[in-house]
């Protein structure tokens, strides 16, 4: 359901009962995308917090030529990643050597035809590294390109690749061990 823009309107007007309209129609699915993000419900209830936040001393800038529901998203996962950053949680790791043994080889894992429960795949997202965490869900979630995703958390295309093909067969090889 689109959100009202006399809400908008009331939020750049710093009316509270506006603001908070706004923050229901949002939180849970936001929540939702900072939980992707975060390692735990605290640290991603923290990102809400802040990005709410955020949104409410910006809302003036909002161009109401683009959906509300895109801006506020787009102001979630800076959110997210800027709190990774500032807790320096994302690493991306380029050395191979440094990875251990429980990231596969490029098809060494086949998860086949199985099927798995959403709250299955959410768990192995949610157990990612942080590093490959933040890749997997700027480009499979948020549809970003490499390019996006190299310039977002400033390293190279070829890391963005390789942090994704790394997350894919770690999903793999989590989800696999967890149907035996």
């Amino acid at each position: 359901m689109p959100l009202d823009p006399i809400i908008i309107e009331g939020c750049i007007k710093e009316k509270r009962k506006a603001q908070f309209m706004l923050y229901q129609h949002f939180a849970s699915p936001m929540l939702s995308l900072c939980m992707r993000y975060c390692r735990n419900r605290q640290e991603a209830e923290d990102v809400l917090q802040e990005g709410f936040i955020k949104i409410f001393q910006k809302i003036s800038t909002f161009r109401q030529s683009g959906s509300i529901e895109g801006w506020v998203r787009r102001i979630m996962i800076n959110q997210a990643i800027n709190t990774l950053k500032a807790k320096k949680l994302i690493i991306i790791d380029t050395d191979p050597y440094t990875l251990g043994n429980w990231i596969p080889d490029q098809g060494s894992v086949d998860a086949g035809e199985q099927m798995y429960k959403p709250e299955e795949v959410m768990e192995a997202i949610q157990a990612l590294p942080p590093g490959y965490k933040v890749v997997f869900n700027l480009y499979v979630f948020e549809g970003y390109s490499h390019k996006n995703i190299a310039e977002e958390l400033e390293i190279s295309e070829n890391t963005s690749k390789s942090q994704l093909s790394r997350a894919r067969n770690y999903l793999r090889k989590s989800l696999t061990e967890r149907k035996k």
